[in-house]
């Protein structure tokens, strides 16, 4: 599970979560049922998540041709999550949700993904698509389909990627054909569905991302169905089976007891189909869910990775291997791995990783939380300017350093972390995906680059250089803090320059501007988790004078020498970053094909 002293730091030390109970929405909440909820999601991933996390990975999904079969424990963890009411945690009271913050809502994920994040792929899709549906859906979709979700009778995909399109969602050859009596019928096949068929819930509800015959070319022309796997009547009760087939499932490296399937979508007459908003304007429908699950796949990327941690520091403190380097005496007791002092650096690494990745998951979803339920209009909009411009490093951050921190556990363990009876090497297969899905760093890169830093002028990245600033000022003035507070500062300033001298080539020549734009999303990530190591620290330094028992003063000084390290030793890293973009250094774009 993460460990729930990280939590408490975050929503409470740092964030200040508790202001949330003065809006309206949550006025009827305590902090006690913040921390009951939290608590709830931590014993469920402990008795029902964590005690098949193995099995699953042992004994994929199979398919007979006419069922997909999981392993029980899936159905039993499926219906203990739904009981507890772990998909009506975002819905409103009046429509039986649970009103919680986001951020909170995203606490208790954490431990589910710490446990499994397999088995946590068809609670998490679910609950993306009611959000979908809550915010895009009609009226009689609603009615259909939404309280089953809620309820989990029915679960939820998203289905956009195809065989020949990944990425390139303008090119998807999915069509849509209108029907006299406002149903559509949709032809096509789609490729990597995660949760495309299991026998965990009664119906399952698919998003489908097609193109209306006549549409316009590219994204204009995408719009989003809702197409069940079996039809639903007027009276709630199941209909007839939908014209949506399972093509086969697909074996993949990690997180096997999710299933990934290959749909075909109209094979005899054409899945009925249901429009989701308006023709045309699916994409920016599909972007809400997409968008969610990015934060979901940053968040599990670092679930991932603090588990990979505790196992690492777990077996590095009951370990004994080797002596001191000064210590040459062969006949003296050997000392435990956590003595040695590159085993240190690997364990500190992991730790400034995995807290720096916890911090930046919270915080978007703090902005989240404020982008809909704060009270100023302006701090709305502030908010949702800052989670779009982040959002890109929010996945892909914790996804390259979560995959960076498993490899050190796997090394800190030696040759039992290759081992399969050691669970570091699971986590690594596990973690291996979230680079690639909801967008892999390339395209993030070219999102961030090519749309997010220069939109409305700039305004977010200002906006974010404001935050950055005032948390360096209040560090100045602290003496433990003040060399870091100059070397955020100064890394800040840095980006805004290589930032400005990039504009202008992207503006004028965007296949060569945009050629290094990875390098730029890793260089903006960097900085930008340093930003909230810095803030870490402050908070941990003021609150180290007031601290009285020897528990919280260890805290909070491995706090300040997680933000030391990552500011001296990972953040330097940008320096010849930035020398490569500025110079719109030619070498990979220039590659040829015929020279591979």
């Amino acid at each position: 599970m993460l460990k729930d002293r990280d939590i408490s730091f975050l929503l409470y030390e740092l964030l200040d979560t508790e202001a949330l109970l003065k809006r309206e929405r949550y006025a009827d909440h305590s902090r006690e049922v913040f921390d009951a909820t939290i608590a709830t999601a931590r014993d469920i991933a402990e008795k029902y998540l964590l005690n098949h996390y193995q099995k699953g990975d042992a004994n994929e999904p199979t398919f007979d041709g006419e069922r997909v079969r999981l392993i029980p424990e899936t159905k039993v963890a499926w219906d203990v999550m739904r009981d507890a009411g772990f998909l009506k945690t975002r819905g409103d009271a009046s429509e039986g949700g649970l009103q919680l913050p986001e951020v909170i809502v995203r606490a208790s994920m954490g431990h589910f993904l710490a446990a499994n994040g397999g088995s946590c792929a068809y609670y998490f899709l679910t609950l993306g698509v009611i959000e979908l549906i809550r915010s895009f859906g009609t009226p009689d979709q609603k009615q259909r389909f939404l309280g089953r979700l809620m309820d989990g009778d029915f679960s939820g995909t998203m289905a956009l990627t195809e065989p020949a399109q990944g990425s390139a969602l303008a090119d998807i050859r999915t069509r849509a054909e209108p029907q006299a009596d406002g149903t559509y019928r949709v032809f096509g096949q789609k490729m990597f569905i995660s949760a495309g068929d299991h026998d965990l819930t009664d119906n399952i509800v698919h998003m489908v991302l097609a193109k209306v015959k006549g549409s316009a070319p590219g994204v204009k022309g995408i719009s989003l169905f809702i197409v069940p796997k079996y039809l639903v009547n007027d009276d709630g009760s199941l209909g007839a089976r939908n014209d949506v087939a399972l093509a086969g499932l697909l074996h993949k490296m990690g997180t096997r007891n999710s299933t990934s399937t290959a749909l075909n979508f109209g094979e005899k007459d054409g899945a009925i189909a249901y429009l989701v908003g308006e023709e045309g304007k699916g994409l920016a429908c599909m972007f809400q869910m997409m968008n969610e699950a990015r934060i979901g796949v940053g968040l599990g990327a670092t679930a991932g990775a603090s588990v990979g941690l505790q196992h690492s520091l777990a077996y590095a403190r009951q370990r004994p291997q080797g002596r001191q380097p000064s210590n040459r005496d062969p006949a003296s007791p050997q000392v435990l791995l956590v003595e040695h002092a590159d085993v240190r650096r690997m364990l500190l690494a992991q730790k400034a990783y995995v807290e720096g990745a916890l911090a930046l998951c919270f915080y978007a979803s703090s902005l989240f939380e404020d982008e809909h339920t704060h009270p100023d209009p302006e701090q709305r909009q502030r908010a949702g300017a800052l989670l779009s411009l982040l959002t890109p490093m929010v996945k892909s951050w914790p996804s390259k350093y979560g995959c960076q921190s498993n490899d050190l556990a796997i090394q800190v363990l030696g040759g039992s972390g290759y081992m399969r009876e050691f669970p570091v090497e699971q986590l690594y297969r596990d973690q291996r995906l979230n680079p690639i899905h909801e967008g892999t760093e390339g395209i993030h890169g070219l999102d961030l680059l090519g749309r997010k830093v220069g939109a409305d002028g700039g305004a977010a990245l200002a906006l974010l250089r404001e935050q950055v600033l005032a948390v360096a000022e209040e560090a100045a003035g602290a003496p433990a803090l003040a060399d870091l507070a100059v070397q955020v500062k100064d890394s800040f300033e840095q980006l805004m320059t290589t930032t400005q001298a990039l504009m202008p080539v992207v503006a004028r020549d965007p296949s060569r501007g945009l050629a290094n734009a990875t390098l730029y999303l890793d260089c903006f990530g960097r900085v930008l988790v340093a930003w909230l190591w810095l803030w870490q620290a402050l908070v941990a330094e003021r609150r180290m004078a007031a601290a009285q028992h020897e528990d919280d003063l260890n805290y909070y000084q491995g706090k300040l020498q997680a933000a030391r390290y990552y500011i001296e030793w990972e953040l330097p890293m940008t320096v010849p970053a930035h020398k490569l973009l500025r110079e719109v250094n030619p070498v990979p774009f220039d590659m040829r094909d015929a020279w591979f």
